[in-house]
């Protein structure tokens, strides 16, 4: 019986791909994420099994030499107005892109109300941030956090044509020359857009369940995690309602998928501060960007690969560990009529509390952790 289930999981998992990820004879080992550069050549996708093409948009071609400059300036504190932040400073590497604070700090010092949400796999999201149904790609995304003032993030705002006049030495204009050959000026929108061009790189596909599952490593997972993944998909606990698919997130889009959903956001009960499910005014969630009461609360579900080392959890950072997770949602939460009807409660018993942390930690990609393709240029 517990083998049918285990099948069963297994099937749930692989059936978003539409048959794409399936494959009758294991496949060899994975490449490394990302394949090495050739200058001026095209981008060659090389992604572990069981994870497709992210779909990419046509005004933003990948090319190596483009995904190299975003590396950079990913790292690049130039970035900021004040000279002190970069992307990677809120996104690190060894944290699976994230940074391990429960609220994000600019580089002013103005605390974020939302944690920094992680960017492994980022290119398959059909929406971006927590809670805003209008950003449909990376390159409208980065634009939040280069421009913000409340709180300030990098600063730029006001200051866009200073930042991109810290570009114009000979090194950088012959990066973005060969990065857009047809207009190689550095521009904002350049800059924009190399980074996108990166971030789409950053694939997650090499964990421990990753190789039980399309590389039919039976050793890979533990007896524990086996049976946490089969209460994982089970309808006992209805995790992969708002967690599903390849990425273990909300909705994804890629080259071969049969439909394109739209975006997908969840109350999960967090909060209630006035007896009737409304959460702090600071921060309601998708409410207010539509103005609609039913979105009272609502957030996206973010990926739970490498959930182990992205510590605090929810989008305020409010529950520490992944303990703490496991007893919310077993107790539903705060009800009321906004929270999903996913998040109902449910009760494990000891044994099954620990198979199901020992799935949830063996999501973890250590290679993605290390990945030189990912790491500061040197």
């Amino acid at each position: 019986m517990t083998g049918r289930r285990t099948r069963a999981a297994v099937a749930l998992w692989l059936v978003v791909l539409g048959g794409a990820a399936c494959r009758r004879t294991p496949p060899p080992p994975p490449p490394p994420h990302a394949p090495v550069p050739a200058a001026g050549g095209p981008y060659v996708w090389l992604l572990p099994a069981g994870i497709p093409e992210p779909v990419v948009p046509a005004d933003n071609p990948m090319a190596e030499a483009k995904v190299e400059l975003g590396r950079r300036l990913f790292y690049d504190t130039r970035l900021s107005l004040n000279q002190t932040y970069a992307c990677a400073s809120c996104h690190q590497q060894r944290r699976a892109f994230t940074d391990g604070r429960a609220q994000a700090v600019g580089s002013t010092g103005g605390v974020h109300p939302r944690s920094t949400m992680s960017l492994a796999n980022v290119a398959y999201n059909t929406s971006y941030g927590w809670a805003d149904s209008s950003l449909r790609s990376l390159e409208a995304q980065m634009r939040v956090p280069l421009l913000n003032e409340h709180p300030i993030e990098m600063g730029l705002a006001g200051h866009e044509d200073d930042i991109v006049r810290r570009f114009d030495t000979a090194d950088d204009r012959a990066r973005f020359a060969a990065a857009f050959p047809s207009d190689p000026s550095p521009t904002l929108a350049h800059i924009i857009k190399a980074i996108a061009s990166f971030e789409r790189t950053i694939v997650s596909g090499n964990s421990a369940v990753d190789r039980y599952l399309y590389r039919d490593d039976r050793t890979a997972l533990s007896a524990p995690a086996v049976n946490g993944m089969t209460l994982f998909f089970s309808n006992r606990l209805r995790c992969s309602e708002c967690h599903g698919g390849f990425n273990l997130s909300g909705p994804v889009d890629f080259v071969v998928a049969k439909t394109h959903p739209r975006p997908a956001f969840h109350n999960t009960g967090l909060y209630d501060v006035d007896g009737a499910g409304s959460y702090p005014a600071a921060d309601r969630g998708l409410i207010d960007v539509t103005r609609d009461a039913k979105d009272m609360g609502r957030f996206r579900a973010p990926t739970l690969r490498n959930i182990a080392v992205t510590a605090p959890y929810m989008h305020d950072g409010t529950i520490p560990t992944l303990e703490g997770v496991l007893d919310h949602y077993a107790s539903g939460g705060h009800a009321s009529r906004f929270r999903s009807r996913a998040v109902r409660g449910f009760k494990l018993s000891a044994g099954e509390r620990a198979d199901l942390l020992a799935f949830l930690n063996s999501l973890t990609d250590e290679t993605l952790l290390r990945d030189p393709a990912f790491a500061r240029p040197r």
